[in-house]
């Protein structure tokens, strides 16, 4: 094909994205708002997983996909199982180490926090103590912490986040950029198909990007996770313990963290052994995403599919609060993600009225806060076959501010989304706003990222509040509704994430606004989204 008949191939592409907007219906405020001020109500006591809220907000989505006319799953409901397994760590569970001659017992809470994800109630552990690094395998990045050396049976001890960029290799894992191979998640992932027998991180706050108090608080609390078998023993090392520990057994933990950020690092037997039992309650629940369709109008492309998503789940209600003195501890969500479980529900009722080319799949998963695992469930046992899902966008955690000049896209870079969300912003007088590197992982941390890594591309859309600085470029009053944007950091996973009856929700609802013209966009484009040549996902097989 010549030079101008790709442009004028390219031209038509974005001339059917232009009509793909102008088709697409109108959101509008009042159901938004009715469904968000219900569903962060005290009466669903914080949507917790396992917990009666979370039944309720479940009932009451589904009741509402019925009546907007999302057409049901195969089965004839709305609901698609996920089995969950809960685990409590019990008071005489112990981690002890044994190092040079030395008995050594972290404190639980304030040295080290540990527990099981191996669905076992009792777990005993004598092994060897190994330092792999990072503990990351990236054949893109020419990287292997392991080097194949056997770690059945070991517990291994790491280090969080990514190797760092040097400056003969700046860009290596993404610079100063957090990827995948820096998440808690991957790591103790990677732990189980090494055959391991326990994983431990070490702590730092900037490596991590939170305090101590976030890993302590949630393994103080009943963990949840895939009724599948993972990790013997898995938790972190407050970094104190850790450098005390490594000098018992005649290491420097600097000296050994120094060789690992190069690729010739090979693990380190730390001459330690591992003492551990852990004794848990465990309960196996079974909790449930919520899905409806949309039928696709084109004979062809209906089937094909876009997915939108937005977790129902927040972090329930502490357990024994009798209920004439809940306000100070139910974690009501408002914003993560009654905003964005509402936002869908507003978005399929007009969605119904005026079906894409491609079906359409509103889809709530479950136990977000838990780890991602209603929608890793999902792509597990999809409603829709992921070969023939062109995208999922996501919302969570909404713009409760205002109205703004721009809209967030980050992540959508990786893929031909960014192309189509640049045309549906400039047609909705908006415009994409700045890249920022993502520090914390952000991306790695919503439900769209578990349709990123089984090859569909995906990105949370335009979530000012996911970014947290305020850099967004309000209508009304920027500097004092940037500032209101910043200070939601002390709301978030906190009991004073509720609802107020006085948010501006224009933001809100420009934001769902996008997300459904960008959905009409790619559901009625020619051909499907594709991920950009070279990034990580790309290769993913679905």
């Amino acid at each position: 094909m010549r030079l101008p008949a790709l442009a004028i191939a390219a031209g038509l592409g974005l001339a059917s994205l232009h009509a793909a907007a102008q088709q697409a219906p109108v959101v509008t405020e009042a159901p938004l708002r009715a469904h968000l001020s219900f569903l962060a109500d005290d009466l669903f006591e914080g949507r917790g997983t396992g917990q009666r809220g979370g039944d309720l907000a479940v009932r009451y989505l589904e009741t509402q996909a019925a009546v907007i006319g999302l057409k049901p799953l195969a089965g004839g409901g709305y609901r698609m199982p996920v089995k969950i397994e809960g685990t409590r760590l019990l008071d005489k569970s112990f981690v002890r180490f044994d190092a040079g001659g030395k008995s050594v017992t972290p404190k639980n809470g304030s040295e080290i926090v540990f527990g099981t994800a191996s669905g076992k109630s009792a777990v005993t552990i004598d092994a060897p103590l190994v330092f792999v690094g990072y503990g990351a395998i990236a054949p893109e990045e020419k990287w292997d912490d392991y080097k194949g050396i056997d770690m059945k049976g070991k517990v291994l001890v790491m280090m969080v986040n990514d190797p760092q960029p040097t400056a003969a290799e700046p860009n290596r894992f993404a610079g100063k950029a957090y990827t995948y191979y820096g998440r808690w998640l991957y790591k103790y992932e990677e732990a189980v198909r090494q055959g391991a027998a326990g994983v431990l991180l070490i702590h730092t706050t900037p490596s991590a990007s939170y305090p101590w108090s976030v890993p302590a608080n949630g393994f103080s609390h009943e963990r949840f996770h895939l009724a599948v078998a993972g990790n013997p023993v898995e938790g972190w090392l407050q970094e104190d313990t850790a450098r005390a520990l490594f000098a018992a057994a005649g290491f420097d933990l600097d000296t050994l963290r120094a060789q690992a950020e190069t690729r010739e690092f090979r693990p380190v037997d730390l001459k330690t052994r591992v003492h551990a039992e852990v004794h848990s309650a465990i309960r196996r629940i079974e909790q449930f995403n919520v899905a409806g369709i949309v039928p696709g109008s084109d004979a062809k492309l209906k089937d094909q599919a876009v997915v939108y998503s937005a977790h129902w789940d927040h972090l329930g209600m502490d357990e024994g609060v009798r209920r004439d003195d809940r306000s100070d501890h139910i974690w009501n969500g408002a914003i993560d993600n009654a905003s964005g479980a509402a936002a869908l529900l507003a978005m399929a009722a007009e969605a119904v009225k005026h079906p894409a080319k491609r079906t359409q799949v509103f889809l709530w998963p479950a136990a977000e806060e838990q780890g991602l695992l209603g929608s890793a469930a999902y792509v597990q046992n999809p409603a829709w076959p992921l070969a023939l899902t062109t995208a999922d966008l996501n919302l969570d955690s909404m713009n409760f501010v205002g109205a703004t000049r721009d809209i967030g896209v980050a992540g959508a870079e990786r893929s031909s989304l960014y192309e189509a969300a640049g045309e549906v912003a400039r047609k909705m007088g908006l415009k994409l706003a700045p890249a920022i590197p993502d520090l914390s992982g952000a991306y790695f941390r919503a439900d769209h990222f578990n349709f990123a890594k089984a090859g569909v591309p995906a990105f949370n859309v335009g979530s000012a509040v996911f970014s947290g600085d305020g850099h967004f470029e309000f209508v009304k009053d920027p500097a004092k509704s940037a500032a209101r944007l910043v200070a939601f950091k002390q709301d978030y996973h906190q009991v004073s994430d509720e609802y107020h009856a006085d948010w501006d929700l224009s933001g809100m609802v420009q934001q769902a606004q996008f997300t459904l013209n960008l959905g009409y966009a790619v559901g009625n484009a020619p051909a499907m989204q594709r991920w950009k040549d070279g990034d990580a996902f790309g290769k993913v097989k679905r």
